[in-house]
């Protein structure tokens, strides 16, 4: 899989999610959120974002999944939470982000891929990666808070495992 990867993509530290649209890669970013980065390959590891839908996916904004006990947003794993990882890195078009409660230290399992720009979250949510392929396949995805028939990822793999 590693020769499938975007030049300079270190396949230790990318996912490949297979979801109902199609293949999305994003490269994490272990270097600016580590504890963050490591979180989503243990849990990817685990077969925790298998068939878990996108429940919030909101046009122009982002598109939210990760929920891999509930499926709906209330749910995370059964690992602690983790302490913010905020960095100067900016929430652009296809930035990944943590998704978390009022809480700033209370980032789990549940991520978001951003559609566009939201520097209102610049500071305030850590960044842990970026998609380097498939924002096409970002794009298609059903919109709503849930969709009526959501899109799923399928499985979420480690590059490196692939």
């Amino acid at each position: 899989m590693a020769e499938q990867l975007p030049a300079g993509v270190d396949p230790d530290n990318a996912l490949i999610l297979d979801t109902t649209p199609g293949r999305i890669v994003i490269k994490l970013f272990e270097d600016v959120a580590p504890k963050h980065a490591e979180r989503m390959k243990l849990l990817a590891r685990e077969g925790f974002y298998d068939n878990v839908p996108f429940h919030r996916v909101i046009d122009g904004f982002m598109a939210q999944t990760g929920d891999g006990e509930n499926g709906d947003g209330t749910g995370g794993s059964e690992h602690p939470d983790l302490r913010s990882e905020f960095s100067k890195v900016p929430f652009e078009r296809g930035k990944v982000g943590m998704a978390r409660t009022s809480n700033p230290h209370s980032a789990n399992s549940q991520f978001f891929i951003m559609f566009d720009e939201g520097s209102f979250l610049n500071g305030q949510y850590t960044v842990v990666g970026e998609v380097v392929d498939g924002m096409d396949v970002v794009d298609k995805l059903k919109r709503g808070e849930p969709p009526s028939k959501p899109d799923r990822i399928i499985k979420m793999t480690v590059a490196a495992d692939a």
